[in-house]
């Protein structure tokens, strides 16, 4: 297995839990972004610097509420207390929150914990960067529960 293949299998098992995390909350969830093209345009934009490589892995409704999630979880020899999110991937949501206004961004990490591209950039605009610049790191600690942004899971009807 390719690393890029074993990064490919972390990723989908965590968006597949964030999934189940939002249907047990009464969220309606579909995949969409990068995952859902087919192989050459996934290659196509593999060999890019659109914007597109980061668009969400997930957009839900509960009502009339519409959101868009993009999940992050971390590789196992990556824990620490701060989220390292892509200078890419923060651009890229920034701007799908402008084009998209009011329907929300959310990051939402390994732990459950959630992110907005607005407070990733509040939160390390005067903070330690990763050396590259290629990297934003945000403490842990700034993070939402799951459960605040999105509310409870809801029993179900048997």
């Amino acid at each position: 297995m390719t690393q890029w293949q074993h990064r490919k299998a972390v990723g989908d098992l965590h968006e597949q839990r964030v999934a189940a995390a939002l249907h047990a909350r009464g969220w309606t969830v579909h995949p969409c972004g990068q995952g859902t093209y087919p192989h050459a345009v996934r290659e196509a934009l593999r060999r890019t610097r659109s914007a597109l490589r980061q668009f969400p892995d997930l957009i839900a409704a509960r009502g009339s509420e519409l959101i868009t999630i993009d999940a992050k979880d971390r590789m196992p020899s990556t824990h620490s207390d701060r989220y390292a999110i892509s200078t890419a991937t923060l651009n890229a949501g920034l701007l799908l929150t402008a084009a998209h206004a009011p329907t929300p961004l959310y990051y939402v990490f390994g732990d459950l914990k959630v992110l907005t591209p607005a407070e990733v950039l509040h939160y390390t605009d005067h903070a330690l960067r990763h050396s590259s610049g290629a990297y934003h790191l945000v403490s842990t600690h700034r993070a939402h529960s799951f459960d605040n942004v999105f509310g409870p899971a809801v029993a179900r009807a048997a």
